[in-house]
């Protein structure tokens, strides 16, 4: 009979009813959402299975103790009464990340140097030896999350955030990240049911993450390790198990997925991330003004998009995004359009109305993520 287990998936600002769903359709017990997270219940099978499949979960934690800590000494002892040779051996290296909401404790990263003290003197008393730090690639991950007086230690099971999908290699200047790019798209509503267009679609991620979820691919299939494979007990047979089972699961889609950018090193880029993510058979990439074309048939399109902000790339704001709406109003009718911008003055100036205007993150920018439904035009003549 499986062990089951509580975990938490971290996920960013917004994302935590969209992250619930993805667990409970996977499966997931007694799911439950937080600030920034969603708790949950499973065995080892699905803790593997839910790195590999959550496309809006930024690591998935595993809690391996629970204890009150009100000063130094409280926090020491608790790290120490756990069996780290449980979890690791002196062959291991290990990193430590904390977050801290306490007037206990008020720095992080003291509570980071008392948790390795913890650890390594517990390997020193026990071996005369201790395993090394490496804050990079390290092969066991802790995190210790301290609320009030409450701290909870968990093992990181994903190692690198998720968000890290292994299949973009080279970026563009103000790229989005992955996870956050296949959240809003799942915000949106987009599952495959049209034509998906990108038209600033920079290093091509919001064109492969529609891709994976048109077609029921694993997210982090293409990553190169989760932190699970480094534990004392990892099952690879199991892991190769699940892998071969959600691949199985992979579905063919009917609608073109298209992304324009009108600089070359930019579409060049895209092509080579879309390359390495195995997509090419379902993502076009053309080098296009945007604010130069129009709709190429009258079939439903879906837009979305992440137009610069002026923050990084350098425009002239509100004539930028008054392009935008005209060339949304003129060229697209019969479209639903999306984009993000942490602009917000700038967005005024599009010139169309909102139907939707939603708050998130892009990093610690405050954005809105914003929809334009497009009328037919055509609608009206014909009525008249």
């Amino acid at each position: 009979m499986p062990h089951n287990f509580p975990m938490l998936a971290k996920t960013l600002y917004g994302f935590e009813d969209v992250l619930a769903q993805e667990l409970q359709q996977l499966g997931a017990q007694d799911v439950k959402k937080g600030v920034r997270n969603v708790s949950f219940v499973g065995d080892t099978g699905f803790m593997y299975k839910a790195n590999l499949c959550l496309r809006t979960a930024l690591k998935i934690l595993k809690p391996i103790r629970s204890f009150k800590a009100t000063n130094e000494q409280e926090l020491y002892n608790g790290i120490a009464k756990i069996n780290w040779e449980a979890y690791m051996t002196i062959n291991h290296t290990f990193a430590v990340e904390a977050t801290v909401f306490s007037n206990y404790f008020n720095h992080s990263q003291y509570v980071v140097h008392k948790t390795k003290d913890a650890i390594v003197d517990q390997f020193r008393k026990r071996h005369q030896m201790r395993p090394n730090i490496d804050t990079q690639r390290a092969d066991v991950r802790v995190n210790v999350h301290i609320q009030r007086d409450l701290c909870t230690v968990s093992l990181d099971s994903s190692g690198g955030s998720l968000h890290l999908r292994g299949y973009r290699t080279i970026t563009n200047i103000a790229p989005i990240n992955e996870v956050l790019a296949a959240g809003l798209i799942m915000q949106s509503g987009w599952k495959g049911q049209c034509d998906l267009l990108d038209p600033m679609c920079g290093s091509g991620t919001f064109l492969i993450e529609a891709a994976m979820i048109a077609a029921n691919i694993p997210p982090n299939i293409n990553r190169e390790e989760f932190g699970f494979q480094h534990w004392i007990d990892y099952d690879g047979n199991l892991f190769e198990v699940i892998e071969n089972a959600v691949l199985k699961r992979v579905q063919n889609f009917d609608a073109k997925i298209i992304g324009y950018d009108k600089a070359p090193s930019a579409v060049a880029k895209a092509k080579e991330n879309v390359k390495n993510a195995n997509l090419e058979a379902f993502i076009a990439i053309e080098r296009c003004d945007f604010f130069t074309t129009q709709k190429e048939s009258e079939k439903p399109l879906w837009l979305i998009f992440n137009p610069p902000y002026d923050e990084r790339l350098q425009i002239d704001a509100d004539e930028f995004y008054k392009s935008i709406g005209d060339t949304l109003k003129q060229g697209y009718p019969g479209s639903q359009a999306w984009f993000i911008t942490a602009n917000l003055d700038a967005l005024k100036h599009v010139g169309l109305r909102p139907s939707k205007k939603i708050k998130t993150f892009n990093g610690k920018l405050e954005a809105r993520f914003v929809n334009y439904q497009l009328y037919e035009g055509s609608k009206k003549r014909k009525r008249t």
